[in-house]
C-alpha cells in the first residue's frame, strides 16, 4: 500500500527533513519525492510505502497534518487507492 503526500507553503529550512522524520517514526518508506520552489512558494509531492506502518493510517496522516499546521504549511495525505480513483479519466 502506498500514499501520496502533498505539501504547499512558504519555503523554509527543514521542511523535507521534518516530513521525512515523521515518515521514519511511523515506519513509512519514502519511495519518491518531487519538489520545487517557485519564488518563495514550496511545493512537494511524495510517494510513500505505508504497508509496514507502525501506527494506524489515520493517526499517521493526522501527525503530518499537525506538523503542517505548526510549520504553516498545507499537508494533505491521501491513500493511493483514493488518489487513483480521483484521477481516473
Amino acid at each position: 500500500m502506498r500514499a501520496v503526500v502533498a505539501v504547499i507553503g512558504k519555503d523554509t529550512v527543514g521542511i523535507l527533513a521534518k516530513i521525512c522524520a515523521i515518515c521514519a517514526e511511523g515506519n513509512a518508506n519514502v519511495m519518491d519525492v518531487t519538489q520545487t520552489i517557485m519564488q518563495d512558494l514550496f511545493a512537494m509531492t511524495m510517494l510513500i510505502d505505508i504497508s509496514k506502518l507502525s501506527e494506524d493510517y489515520n493517526t499517521f496522516a493526522d501527525k503530518l497534518t499537525k506538523a503542517g499546521e505548526e510549520m504553516k504549511l498545507q499537508i494533505h495525505v491521501m491513500h493511493e487507492d483514493i488518489f487513483n480513483a480521483m484521477h481516473r479519466v
